[in-house]
Order: C-alpha cells, then structure tokens, then sequence
C-alpha cells in the first residue's frame, strides 16, 4: 500500500522560507511522477509544483521563480523549498504520487491526475 507522509510546516511571517518533506513507501518511488499541491479554505485544491522520475519539473506561475520541488531517491522523499512566502500562500500543501508513467509531466496539473495523497500540512503565512 502507498503511503505518503509530508512535514514540515508550520507559521512563518510573510517573506520567510519553508521546507516540506514527503516521505514516500510501498511504490517504486523511483519512477514516480511526484506532485504539490494545496488547498486554503473554502477553494479547490490546485496546483503547485510537479517533479518527474526523471527530475524535470513544473511550477504553477503563482509560486515560480520562489518554490523549488527536488527528490531524494535514495530516501524516497520529495521536498518544496518555499521562499519569498506571501499571505496567499496560506494553506493545506499536500503531497501526491502518481502511478503510471507519463512522459508529459508537465501537463499532470490536476488533482484527477493522481492516485496517491498524503494527508497535508499547514502552512500559514502572517503578515
């Protein structure tokens, strides 16, 4: 069974960094197609950042140029680094893994998409 686990968030003032962490087990991480997203209260969940098995990645133009998303294959863990934080960016971030391979990663930009969640963490941005 997969599981997916984040940490790593917390409340951070407006222009601070953030680290989040996924712990993947039970799939072949290394082939995994690795995505963030988040959801703040009373909106859908979108979009932030994608990261295929071969390291490519994806952001949404919200966060591009302040978040980063990297991968550990050697300890099944996907990272976002998030700097330059701003109040919208308060929300659950959470972390999914997709289970076919696609070579289009860049257009894995849905929830649909994917078939594994974790459970979330959340970041709160003050002012």
């Amino acid at each position: 069974q997969v599981q997916l686990v984040e940490s790593g968030g917390g409340l951070v003032q407006a222009g601070g960094s953030l680290s989040l962490s996924c712990a993947a087990s039970g799939q072949i991480f290394s082939s995994a197609t690795m995505g963030w997203f988040r959801q703040a209260p009373g909106k859908e969940r979108e979009f932030v950042s994608v990261i295929s098995r071969n390291g490519d990645t994806y952001y949404a133009d919200s966060v591009k140029g302040r978040f980063t998303i990297s991968r550990d294959k050697a300890k099944n863990t996907v990272y976002l680094q998030m700097n330059s934080l701003k109040i919208e960016d308060t929300a659950v971030y959470y972390c999914a893994s997709r289970r076919s391979i696609s070579s289009f990663y860049f257009q894995l930009v849905r929830p649909v998409d994917y078939d594994y969640w974790g459970q979330g963490t959340q970041v709160t941005v003050s002012s």
